[in-house]
């Protein structure tokens, strides 16, 4: 008998719009260049470049089996530091809100 196939894990169109609206805006101020997504059947990865020939400046992860316990949602830096982790995409992804405020002057 043959096994059952996982299904892949992915991001829907709210997450997008939401992962979306925060590198629109990190483009728009030159710091990031290029982006790749990824799914697989653990982990939906949304990877973040300043070069596309670089490796990751930051990689979104969902991962639903996390979901009970520390948060299905992480921000990890290069070097696969966890820089926050939740289980609201919004709270995680106000990792970013350093890099948006800037002083003018």
């Amino acid at each position: 008998m043959q096994a059952a196939k996982k299904a892949m894990v992915f991001f829907d169109r709210h997450e997008i719009n939401q992962i979306m609206a925060v590198y629109g805006m990190m483009v728009g101020k030159g710091e990031w260049r290029d982006y790749a997504m990824d799914g697989s059947t653990d982990r939906a990865i949304f990877s973040i470049f300043r070069h596309a020939s670089e490796l990751p400046l930051y990689r979104i992860e969902k991962i639903p089996a996390l979901a009970r316990k520390q948060g299905a949602w992480r921000v990890l830096a290069p070097g696969g530091q966890i820089l926050k982790r939740g289980h609201n995409l919004r709270s995680v992804l106000k990792v970013f809100d350093k890099f948006r405020l800037r002083v003018v002057g």
